[in-house]
């Protein structure tokens, strides 16, 4: 397996599910949601004389159950080295072992990015999470397809993104339907700072304690100031874990962009339970 999985797949496939029943893949596109203008500045772009920014196009890999459903569904949000070839197989074959549509989605494709892990880019990650909005969109869509049912979940950057679209400070940001939102977020070690203090929608976060990428400490320090307000947030941390500690390929550990990784079976099985509890008590709801 091409190592480059390691910050984008936030799923491990062999953990648990034993009998996958993942259809075929398809590559599909969709528009990312627009940021919103506001009335100054739309008038200034007027002034200007500059015409409304179409939407970008964004490429993702749908899958889906045997069956006519409607299905819950996983828009699933890759790492800062984008989707590996072979992330979008493993991730398909997870989510469908365990009923649920899965959209891939690939932000960096269509945007010509190789990676985003060596520095921070702002409006990149406001951009996903125009993508993610605009994955829900198509997915809500779909006639196999419960809209009711629509979950985010991401690895790394890919699970900062899922924090910030769970926040509040995301509302009135994108031109999308303000009836269509996630029904829930699971987050696979982000930086928690990126969220706000209040959640809109319930949110598990999985992290390691030895993770000096993105620290189990920034979330826990958020998840004092947070104070149980909002949405409720379920925290796990993993005790010797480090970051990326659900890939297999880091079973001897390995550095990368400084920072180190390795796999950890028990914690990788583990959250994948914890993430498959918390994702069925939601859709159930």
């Amino acid at each position: 397996m091409d190592t480059r999985v390691c910050l984008g797949l936030a799923v491990i496939v062999t953990c648990l599910c034993a009998n996958p029943i993942a259809s075929a893949q398809e590559l599909v596109r969709f528009e990312s949601a627009p940021v919103h203008l506001g009335q100054l500045q739309q008038r200034l772009a007027r002034e200007r004389g500059e015409a409304p920014r179409a939407a970008e196009t964004i490429e993702g890999y749908l899958s889906k159950p045997e069956g006519e459903g409607p299905f819950a569904a996983i828009v699933y949000l890759h790492g800062c080295d984008g989707l590996s070839k072979d992330a979008p197989k493993f991730i398909a074959e997870f989510m469908t072992g365990l009923g649920y549509v899965s959209l891939a989605v690939d932000s960096f494709a269509t945007r010509g990015i190789k990676d985003a892990c060596a520095k921070p880019m702002p409006a990149l990650m406001l951009a996903r999470q125009g993508d993610a909005l605009g994955a829900l969109s198509y997915l809500s869509k779909l006639p196999f397809v419960d809209p009711q049912r629509i979950a985010v979940q991401g690895g790394s950057m890919g699970a900062m993104v899922a924090l910030q679209l769970a926040s509040t400070h995301h509302l009135e940001t994108f031109a999308a339907p303000r009836d269509l939102k996630f029904k829930a977020a699971v987050a696979y070690y982000p930086l928690c700072g990126v969220a706000s203090e209040e959640l809109i929608v319930p949110t598990l976060i999985l992290i390691g304690e030895l993770d000096d990428w993105t620290p189990a400490r920034d979330c826990e320090l958020w998840m004092k100031r947070r104070a149980d307000r909002g949405a409720p947030v379920k925290l796990v941390v993993y005790p010797g874990a480090y970051h990326a500690f659900n890939v297999p390929a880091f079973a001897d550990g390995r550095e990368m962009f400084g920072h180190w990784l390795k796999y950890d079976g028990k914690a990788a099985r583990s959250a994948v339970q914890e993430m498959q509890s918390f994702l069925a008590a939601q859709f159930s709801r």
